[in-house]
């Protein structure tokens, strides 16, 4: 009977299959990720995007004349970005224990307040708000209180790949107007270079923001996928802008950028949710919410199986795994750069609870 384990050492056998990673190691992995895509996005952002709110464009060229529509988008944009220390804040906090991301979110609020005082320029420079109108929005909208929306941080990074998608979507459609390109009527022949250079540059931190983000939210799907995949699921079915309930006359601004051809939920739908679900590997929303039916349909490991077995029909697990390959790689090669290689360096662990897939046999 020296075989049989006593009742009160049952609650301590290991509760992760032999072979397989346990949580700890997951997490541990995961940070180690997120601290080398920091380090290698500080050293970009820093090489690539240092730019400046007030030098970096001829403010006094700024067109005084746009059209009404153009200032009400103007002045939302700038009204959103005015939360920046909100959300840096709040999101420090939630990711304080975690080195990459807690010092990623700093240096993202550093840029995202730039943004801020960017798009305050733009207000005032077109000459269509005083400076005293300017400072008592502003304290209008300080009187408020930006709150995280998820009360995780899982959930919160899943939706940041998605409102900083939108973000540059907006960006990048502004950008479009004061190019002279819009499709609308009522702003065909309006064309003003120095809004241009403004969304442009907006648009491309934006761009470098979303990319971190899903790098991270690839490497949950990967280690983490099941759990990672309802986050994702939660956060689209309700998704909307930040402040959106905190900006006064939002509903005049969103209707004002719907009708500028900027963002509207087809936009949403095309260029956000099936652009984010193709860089996570996800086929569709439709497919997403049946392949978290199927899974929960699976027993658990404690009732004989595994409740993940279902859920890498639910999106292309190679093409995430190959995306968080290529991300150690590049972190790799910067810490080759730096010299960190020498005495810590960051590896890629293949995550064994991926289902090997039989490869066919060639013909004879």
């Amino acid at each position: 009977m020296a075989d049989v384990m006593p009742p009160n050492m049952l609650n301590e056998r290991p509760r992760t299959p032999t072979g397989l990673l346990s949580n700890a190691e997951k997490d541990r992995l995961i940070e180690r990720g997120f601290l080398g895509l920091y380090r290698w996005y500080t050293a970009r952002s820093q090489e690539t995007r240092n730019w400046n709110p007030d030098r970096s464009f001829e403010w006094r060229e700024l067109r005084q004349d746009m059209p009404p529509e153009l200032i009400t988008v103007l002045q939302g944009f700038f009204a959103v970005e005015q939360y920046a220390p909100d959300f840096t804040s709040n999101l420090v906090h939630l990711v304080r224990r975690s080195h990459g991301r807690s010092h990623f979110q700093l240096r993202w609020g550093s840029e995202e307040e730039k943004h801020a005082d960017a798009w305050e320029n733009a207000v005032l420079f077109s000459g269509q708000r005083s400076p005293k109108w300017i400072e008592e929005y502003k304290e209008r909208l300080k009187s408020q209180t930006w709150e995280l929306p998820f009360p995780d941080a899982i959930h919160n990074l899943v939706y940041t790949v998605f409102q900083e998608r939108a973000t540059q979507l907006n960006y990048l459609n502004m950008m479009k107007i004061a190019q002279g390109r819009s499709e609308k009527p009522h702003l065909q022949g309006f064309a003003d270079p120095v809004l241009a250079k403004v969304a442009q540059t907006i648009a491309v931190d934006e761009a470098a923001h979303y990319n971190f983000f899903l790098e991270g939210v690839r490497m949950y799907l990967y280690y983490y996928p099941e759990r990672t995949l309802n986050a994702i699921k939660n956060v689209i079915g309700q998704f909307s802008m930040p402040a959106a309930t905190l900006v006064p006359d939002w509903e005049q601004f969103f209707e004002t950028v719907y009708r500028a051809g900027i963002y509207g939920p087809r936009d949403f739908q095309r260029d956000v949710m099936q652009v984010a679900f193709r860089n996570m590997g996800i086929e569709s929303r439709k497919a997403l919410e049946e392949g978290i039916r199927k899974t929960r349909e699976v027993p658990d490991f404690d009732g004989g199986t595994f409740k993940t077995t279902a859920i890498f029909e639910t999106f292309d697990y190679g093409a995430v795994e190959g995306d968080v390959k290529r991300l150690h790689v590049k972190i790799q090669d910067y810490e080759k750069e730096i010299g960190f290689d020498l005495y810590d360096p960051t590896e890629f662990v293949v995550n064994p609870e991926v289902p090997v897939q039989d490869t066919p046999a060639a013909d004879d």
